[in-house]
């Protein structure tokens, strides 16, 4: 089975035309060979699939006829994806928590006053200066 299809049929892409792209563009590979989308799945082979910052390792179990269920996934694959890479993926998400939203636009009057305020950057507008 061609590996697009396969990662289509365990239900890592929901379509094959993604999973395609993702082979041409490099996101997969296969006994740590990046693959064409058009690459021969046999089983035991060790897969790597880059997606969302993570890199999922999979082995082949066996090899699917058609496009299976969620709850039969596991019997065609193992997942051995290390647990610190989750952890690494949550801690990005709690880290961009503390920025601004993107799209709020620039800062309110109350929000420059508040970084006036802890950085004591505040201006004095003196009557003697001129500008």
């Amino acid at each position: 089975m061609r590996i697009d299809k396969y990662l289509w049929c365990v239900r890592y892409y929901k379509t094959r035309n993604i999973a395609t792209e993702a082979c041409k563009k490099g996101h997969i590979s296969v006994n740590g060979q990046q693959v064409k989308p058009s690459r021969e799945v046999f089983k035991m082979d060790k897969i790597t699939v880059r997606r969302d910052q993570i890199n999922y390792q999979l082995t082949v179990i066996d090899i699917p006829q058609n496009r299976v269920g969620p709850k039969l996934v596991d019997v065609y694959r193992k997942d051995e994806t290390p647990a610190e890479a989750f952890e690494h993926l949550e801690m990005l998400r709690l880290s961009k928590e503390h920025y601004r939203v993107k799209g709020t636009g620039r800062p309110t009057k109350k929000d420059r006053r508040d970084i006036e305020d802890y950085t004591d950057e505040g201006f004095d507008f003196d009557d003697d200066n001129e500008f």
